[in-house]
């Protein structure tokens, strides 16, 4: 599973803060001629954006639990594991691990985390401050050093028999699950809802966000940005079907552009099906199919 971008989304805190501090050096003259010293500045900017964010929060808290309802967040789960691991049965994945020659390296667990992409080393930082003496710790530093990479240095067997048997533990199960709606399902339910989109939209963009990552050009952000550029969202007045139609097809292309032979029926005979069909709520019986496997929910 790729995560293109993920990089950069993560280091996107540190750049802004570097441009920002960068900026107040150069016009610190001109700050002062306003009687504010730059830090003033920056603190008012601060303010803006938690009142923004207070806004987004009120819009979001206001609109229906959508995916994030308990039942339609298990078929959230269940629709990602027939593409992600040919089952429904999402639960059997947190041991999953393996190479799949994406130049990501390891893919592993219920989201496909990466030790390529970072992801998977933050899950394993995080879950080592809260279980400092899991089986995962000692890999920590071979992690650090492949991060970014498709390298297994460090890794190899070892690691994969140590994933597969730290996943017998409930706590670093509930640490994958954790991991997953902090960096995936919740930021995409957020700004499905912020773009005015029902169910099937809040699980459209949550499978891409799982399988693009959360970055710029090809990844979730640099999707969205272009879907915007060609249909408006249902919170700018435009028609949802209609919005969701262009990012699937913005998707669709981005993944035939890296590979001319990708298979795309999650898109194509799974997403585009309940969008077809009207299913903006994504109700259930559901049916589709994934790589020419056919998967019904009743």
């Amino acid at each position: 599973m790729k995560r293109t971008g993920f990089l950069l989304f993560a280091l996107a805190p540190v750049l802004i803060t570097a441009a920002v501090y960068g900026a107040t050096s150069e016009h610190a003259a001109a700050d002062a001629t306003d009687g504010r010293p730059p830090a003033s500045q920056s603190r008012a900017a601060d303010g803006r954006a938690a009142v923004e964010r207070a806004a987004d929060d009120a819009a979001v808290a206001a609109r229906p639990a959508g995916l994030a309802a308990p039942a339609k967040k298990e078929l959230a789960q269940q629709i990602v594991a027939s593409a992600e691991n040919s089952t429904l049965n999402w639960r059997t994945a947190y041991g999953y691990i393996e190479d799949i020659g994406d130049g990501q390296g390891y893919t592993a667990g219920v989201v496909g985390f990466c030790t390529g992409t970072h992801d998977l080393l933050t899950l394993v930082e995080r879950y080592t401050r809260a279980h400092p003496d899991n089986g995962l710790a000692r890999y920590l530093p071979a992690l650090r050093a492949v991060d970014g990479t498709d390298s297994h240095a460090g890794l190899g067997p070892d690691f994969v028999a140590a994933w597969r048997h730290e996943a017998r533990v409930a706590a670093f199960r509930e640490a994958q699950d954790s991991e997953r709606d902090r960096v995936y399902f919740d930021p995409a339910v957020r700004l499905a809802k912020l773009d005015g989109l029902g169910t099937l939209g809040q699980f459209i963009y949550y499978d891409a966000l799982v399988m693009h990552g959360p970055g710029t050009g090809d990844g979730f952000q640099g999707l969205r940005e272009r879907a915007l550029r060609e249909a408006a969202p249902p919170s700018e007045g435009g028609d949802e079907r209609t919005y969701l139609r262009t990012f699937l097809d913005v998707r669709r292309a981005a993944m035939k552009a890296k590979d001319p032979d990708r298979d795309t029926t999650r898109i194509d005979t799974a997403q585009r099906r309940f969008l077809d069909e009207g299913n903006l709520g994504l109700d259930t019986p559901l049916r589709w199919q994934v790589y020419g496997e056919t998967y019904h929910v009743p």
